[in-house]
C-alpha cells in the first residue's frame, strides 16, 4: 500500500467509497446515538474497547476520518490527536463538553480539522462530516496539479510545498486556504469567502477557527522564509503577494 493510500488521499472517491469513519467516545449512551446516525448515511462506524491503545485501534483500522472526544480514559483526545498526526493527515473533527476556547485554538494547533460543542445538533454533525470528506476526497476525481509561487512548488496530491530544496507538509485546511490564496493571488480573498469555501457554510465555524489556521499556516511558511508574503488586511481578508516572475 502507498503512502497516499495510507494516508487516504488517493485511491478514495466521495461518490463510490463506503467511508470508515473512527468514533473515540467513552460515553456509551452517546457513542450509539452517534454511530446509529452515521449509519444512517451507510457510513462504516468503528469504536474503541481499550482507551490505553487508541493509536493501535487506528493503525488497524485505517479510518477515512477520526471524531474524537477531547475528554477521554487514561489520555486525553490531544494526546490520541498529535500521535495520529504524526503519522496521517486523516481528517479529525474534535467533540468537547467543555467551553473554553483554548480547547478550540489547541485542537486547530494540533492539526483538527473542526471542532463540535456539545451538546450539538446531530444535522450538524452529519453536515460537517460529509463538508470535510467531499473537501478532503474530491481532490481524487480532478487532475492533480502543481502550482507555483515565488519560486515554490505547491503539491496539491502529497500536501506539501518545496522551496529552494526544503519542504513542509501541511494539513489539508492549510493546504485548501494557501490554495486559495495563490489561485487569487495578488488579490484580497475575505475572511468570509475562506470560510465559505472551506466549510460550506460560515454558520457552523468560528472566525477564531480561521485565525488560528492561517497563523498556524505562516509559521509552517517561514521555514521556507515565505511566511511574510501570507499578508493579513484589516477588516478585509488576506493576501498572498507574488511579484508575477513565476
Amino acid at each position: 500500500m502507498s503512502t497516499n493510500e495510507w494516508l487516504g488521499f488517493n485511491t478514495k472517491s466521495a461518490v463510490n467509497h463506503m467511508f470508515k469513519l473512527m468514533l473515540i467516545e467513552d460515553d456509551e449512551t452517546l457513542f450509539k446515538e452517534i454511530e446509529e446516525r452515521l449509519t444512517q448515511w451507510s457510513y462504516q462506524v468503528f469504536g474503541i474497547e481499550d482507551f490505553g491503545h487508541v493509536f493501535e485501534e487506528f493503525i488497524k483500522i485505517k479510518p477515512d476520518l477520526v471524531i474524537i472526544d477531547i475528554q477521554l480514559p487514561k489520555f486525553d483526545g490531544f494526546h490520541w490527536c498529535r500521535m495520529i498526526r504524526n503519522h496521517s493527515n486523516v481528517p479529525i473533527v474534535f467533540l468537547s463538553s467543555r467551553d473554553h476556547p483554548t480547547d478550540m485554538v489547541m485542537s486547530m494547533q494540533l492539526g483538527a480539522d473542526d471542532f463540535i460543542q456539545k451538546p450539538f445538533h446531530f444535522d450538524v454533525l452529519i453536515a460537517k462530516v460529509q463538508a470535510i470528506l467531499r473537501r478532503v476526497y474530491n481532490y481524487n476525481t480532478e487532475r492533480i496539479e502543481l502550482k507555483t509561487w515565488r519560486g515554490a512548488t505547491v503539491d496539491y496530491e502529497t500536501n506539501t510545498v518545496t522551496y529552494e530544496n526544503e519542504t513542509i507538509e501541511l494539513t489539508k485546511n492549510e493546504l485548501f486556504i494557501l490554495k486559495q490564496l495563490i489561485e487569487h493571488k495578488n488579490k484580497i480573498v475575505s475572511r468570509e469567502q475562506l470560510i465559505r469555501s472551506l466549510w460550506d457554510d460560515q454558520r457552523f465555524i468560528s472566525d477564531n477557527t480561521l485565525t488560528v489556521n492561517v497563523n498556524r499556516l505562516r509559521k509552517k511558511l517561514d521555514e521556507l522564509r515565505l511566511g511574510q508574503f501570507i499578508e493579513t488586511k484589516v477588516g478585509q481578508g488576506y493576501i498572498a503577494t507574488d511579484e508575477g516572475t513565476i
